[in-house]
């Protein structure tokens, strides 16, 4: 894979008006899809957004680089991740656009897209819009100059789509959940799909302004679901990032069920089902040494990506199997839809607790966890790769290995989304793991400095 300028492991991200989200580059970024995407042909392209206050500005680009590349648009507004996932293919767009940070400060944002069957986008087409980006930006003739509409129905067409993921006999009658929309995408999508189901909801984070997108609230901060669940004695609670596409669960006593308890209950639910569960299931070198266990004990195997849904995505489909996840909540059902949906897999949990008669703490506690820490580190414009060879966190690292032997296991990678290293130790004792993490952030702190 050649080096890229823009695009990193989920789409272009970075801080609005950097040099890589600006004005100027996402209009060429527009044009440039536009060429590679619609082949010489035109076509129609989707565009949504989440709730941050320059997706105006980015989304007034995009259309007019696609425009001037000869393609239709499909305005969606503010719209979830996977929910532009889905309406990409069922529209038959040639592409869908997401103009989000997903969990970032609204002074982010990024570009993200998705191919026509919903599915990101695979390297080599990423490469070759980076490569025509180099061209001189070229206007098609104006008889194929394309047109922009919007599309009106988008949200009722995802709510539809995402009570279809759960068999038609689910009721939620009796159950009270708390909702939280981290002020971003889902604000007007998540608390119609549950209350249709017939949950009684409390919704939070439902009042984006602009600039309060996953500030102190949502799967990022999950303290503020845990006290408004136990405030309002509500069976559970459901936390989305800001576009939608991650998810973190409460249990009616306040304890966290994160992206490896949902994997677990998802996939003890399948077993138990007629369905079953096909394949293994499938992680990263974060997911928690628990699951393993515990997906162990059921007869399910777990086997483990680099960090980055992409690649949960790419392991998945090339072996036919259909569940996997992150601890940060992305958890993929492709025998649901194409990509990471926080609804759809909250629906998948819901489901199993009705028919399992069960509550959400009976249904995670068979997974053992086992005690985590990570700390990030900021690089501050040092380039990752830096950091990783400087022989003082290279010794810290081998330390750290020898003091955990067989008994747990450590982690050190730069973000795929921010300018950070994080490091985290997993291990079978609490204190110890976190004087671990802190002596190799120490080091990495160091390297950072000089």
């Amino acid at each position: 894979m050649t080096e890229r300028r823009f695009f990193g492991t989920d789409g272009v991200r970075g801080r609005v008006g950097d040099a890589k989200i600006n004005p100027e580059v996402v209009l060429k970024l527009g044009w440039a899809a536009g060429r590679v995407l619609g082949n010489g042909h035109g076509g129609k392209v989707l565009i949504g957004k989440d709730t941050r206050i320059s997706g105006y500005l980015f989304e007034s680009a995009l259309e007019a680089g696609l425009v001037a590349a000869g393609m239709d648009i499909r305005l969606l507004g503010p719209m979830p991740t996977p929910g532009i996932a889905y309406l990409t293919r069922t529209l038959r767009a040639a592409a869908g656009i997401v103009i989000s940070a997903s969990h970032n400060p609204y002074f982010d944002n990024g570009i993200k897209f998705f191919s026509a069957d919903g599915c990101k986008l695979p390297d080599s087409l990423e490469e070759a819009i980076e490569a025509e980006m180099e061209k001189p930006l070229a206007t098609v003739p104006s008889d194929r100059l394309g047109k922009a509409e919007r599309v009106d129905d988008a949200a009722g067409r995802y709510i539809e789509f995402c009570k279809s993921t759960v068999p038609s006999t689910m009721r939620l009658r009796g159950l009270r959940m708390v909702v939280d929309c981290a002020n971003g995408a889902t604000y007007h999508i998540a608390p119609h799909v549950f209350e249709e189901l017939g949950a009684e909801v409390e919704v939070i984070g439902a009042e984006p302004d602009g600039f309060n997108i996953n500030r102190e609230i949502g799967s990022t901060h999950p303290r503020t679901l845990q006290k408004a669940v136990l405030e309002s004695g509500a069976d559970l609670g459901v936390a989305f990032d800001g576009d939608g596409d991650r998810l973190i669960m409460v249990d009616h006593e306040g304890t966290i069920v994160d992206g490896d308890g949902i994997l677990y209950v998802i996939a003890r639910s399948r077993l138990e089902s007629s369905e079953g569960l096909r394949g293994k299931v499938v992680g990263t070198l974060m997911t928690n040494l628990g699951l393993e266990m515990a997906l162990r004990e059921l007869g399910v195997e777990l086997e483990r990506t680099q960090v980055g849904d992409r690649y949960i995505l790419e392991k998945l489909k090339r072996n036919d199997w259909v569940l996997g996840g992150e601890p940060s909540g992305h958890v993929i059902c492709l025998d649901r839809t194409t990509t990471g949906d926080g609804i759809v897999a909250a629906l998948q949990v819901l489901a199993a607790m009705v028919f399992g008669d069960a509550t959400l703490r009976d249904l995670s506690s068979g997974m053992p966890r086992l005690p985590q820490s990570l700390v990030n580190v900021e690089l501050n414009g040092v380039a990752p790769a830096v950091v990783m060879e400087d022989d003082r966190v290279r010794e810290a690292l081998a330390e750290a290995e020898s003091l955990l032997g067989e008994s747990g296991r450590v982690l050190l990678r730069p973000s795929g989304t921010e300018p950070l290293i994080r490091v985290m130790v997993e291990g079978t004792e609490a204190s110890r793991i976190g004087e671990i993490a802190a002596a190799i952030a120490e080091a990495v702190g160091r390297a950072v400095s000089g």
